[in-house]
């Protein structure tokens, strides 16, 4: 099979995985004591599962094509899913390289720990930079607050948001994704590396 043949399967793969990610994205999971504006999916599962099978820069392009998708019906004006992108791309990117250098259990569960800490910081500083300051022109701040007040007391203004709204909701969902991810990838590694033919060849005896 020829290098061509190789790469349009692993485009396809590509292609798909972003598909899936796409349609995942409408399946929103509100989370007790959470902001409502804080909602958990697994978007990000097939992000990471082709940064992990492919590399960094292809969980990065997962990420892209389903921002770009979404873009087309979004209500907030591309602001909401720039800031996806940024968080689920730093997420699988983060992954995509330390599983690169250190392709065993050790390794990945060392992408894990690290992707989840990521996840963590980035969505903390996406939100006060990119989101925060898009909702405040739509509402007022204190409405926001209000808002999430009712669910969580400890959420008193913005920087009660990030602390104990952002932080532990990215902190959950990341180790949420993570954990499917795992459940997954072995099981879906093998046939995806068949079909793009990425198998390493067999020593000649």
């Amino acid at each position: 099979m020829t290098t061509n043949t190789i790469s349009t399967r692993r485009l396809t793969v590509l292609a798909l995985l972003a598909a899936i990610a796409t349609i995942l994205m409408y399946f929103e999971l509100p989370i007790p004591f959470m902001p409502p504006f804080l909602k958990l999916d697994i978007s990000a599962v097939p992000v990471m599962i082709g940064s992990f099978m492919f590399g960094p820069i292809a969980g990065l392009t997962i990420a892209g094509i389903k921002a770009v998708i979404q873009a087309f019906s979004t209500q907030t004006g591309g602001v909401g899913e720039l800031a996806d992108f940024i968080i689920t791309g730093s997420f699988a990117l983060t992954a995509g390289i330390v599983y690169r250098f250190h392709r065993n259990k050790t390794g990945a569960r060392l992408a894990a720990v690290c992707s989840i800490f990521v996840i963590t910081i980035v969505g903390c500083v996406a939100n006060w930079f990119i989101l925060l300051p898009f909702y405040k022109n739509i509402m007022p701040i204190d409405a926001i607050i209000a808002a999430c007040s009712a669910l969580n007391p400890y959420i008193t203004d913005a920087s009660g948001y990030i602390w104990f709204g952002v932080l532990p909701f990215n902190l959950l969902k990341g180790t949420v994704i993570c954990l499917l991810t795992f459940a997954l990838y072995k099981r879906l590694s093998v046939s995806i590396h068949h079909y793009t033919e990425l198998d390493k060849p067999k020593k000649a005896q």
